[in-house]
């Protein structure tokens, strides 16, 4: 039985942020619309070497499409020279089980959170939104503003990070994708002065105060995704409307976790999941003045959806390696 094995080169081959955008947005469709079958994913924390490991099965049950990623987050990697966030995805027949490939899911997990953002601000951010702001400056960053620049007319990104070096860097290799103003900003509180805000740090303390957040902000929550994660002012979540890419998820390890477990907020103050949006089911914003927040975890039908075009378009185009399991 042949297996395609697909490298990163592969993936990067194949796939691009309009397909995934795409692809994204039915998955939270049909996620809104409740097709398909996905168990809140599982942690396994490696504590001693501040890391984790996580499991994402899933199936949509309308394209009967199934599989799985494993993948793991450890923040030190980058002082060993290797990527923070790594993955392989597996590829199952709903028909007999047997898995038909198995590739690189780093790539695809920058590029499907990166589309989840776009979702994102295409229903939820107001439709004259122009200027964005990035806290953080990382991989995650890059797709992020990769996505939004495919539903916004983004005249100017303001970014601000730790490390100018990093600020530098991501100026220098998005001026090729996205013709724009970019502006380095010493704060915070400045890079907040925008349309759409995107934070994508691994923080445990807020660093984006409500004071900061003008009315009418529409924000992409990227970085809290494990518990005890915070990047937002437990303020600011009481002052917006909250949406989710998946309740029982979100309140384990997103953004929203810490708040309700403080009882800063409650279950009732989620406004949707986005998928309910994306369906029409509920309304996102409904005022110019609404501040909107997407609460992004990173759900298992996003991983299914990227990979399957990937694996689709690589058996198309003759790219991968076929492997035997017996």
């Amino acid at each position: 039985m042949d297996i395609l094995w697909l490298e990163q080169s592969d993936v990067k081959t194949v796939i691009n942020m309009p397909l995934t955008l795409s692809a994204v947005e039915n998955g939270f469709r049909e996620h809104g619309l409740k097709k398909v079958q996905m168990p809140p994913k599982s942690y396994l924390y490696f504590d001693k070497h501040n890391g984790d490991l996580r499991t994402m099965p899933s199936f949509m049950e309308e394209q009967d499409i199934a599989g799985v990623k494993i993948v793991n987050v450890h923040p030190d990697n980058r002082e060993k020279g290797l990527p923070t966030v790594m993955a392989v995805i597996v590829l199952n027949s709903t028909e007999t089980g047997a898995p038909l490939g198995i590739m690189d899911g780093t790539h695809i997990t920058d590029m499907r959170t990166g589309a989840a953002g776009g979702v994102a601000a295409k229903y939820l951010a107001r439709p004259d939104s122009h200027v964005v702001g990035m806290v953080g400056t990382g991989e995650q960053a890059r797709t992020q503003l990769l996505a939004l620049s495919e539903v916004m007319d983004i005249e100017e990104v303001k970014i601000t990070s730790r490390n100018i070096t990093h600020c530098q860097s991501f100026v220098k290799d998005m001026q090729k994708v996205v013709n724009c103003d970019f502006t380095r900003k010493d704060s915070i509180k400045e890079v907040c002065d925008c349309d759409v805000l995107v934070t994508t740090t691994p923080v445990r303390e807020p660093v984006v105060m409500s004071g900061w957040v003008h009315e009418g902000t529409h924000i992409n929550a990227i970085g809290a995704d494990s518990m005890g994660k915070q990047e937002l002012d437990s303020a600011l979540l009481n002052r917006s409307k909250i949406i989710v890419d998946d309740i029982v998820q979100a309140s384990h390890s997103g953004e929203i976790n810490v708040p309700l477990s403080k009882g800063a907020i409650s279950q009732s103050d989620i406004h949707a999941e986005l998928g309910e949006v994306v369906a029409g089911i509920k309304k996102g914003r409904q005022s110019d003045e609404d501040i909107t927040i997407f609460d992004s975890t990173g759900l298992a039908v996003q991983d299914l959806v990227t990979a399957n075009i990937v694996y689709t378009k690589a058996v198309e185009m003759g790219i991968g390696k076929k492997i035997k399991l017996f």
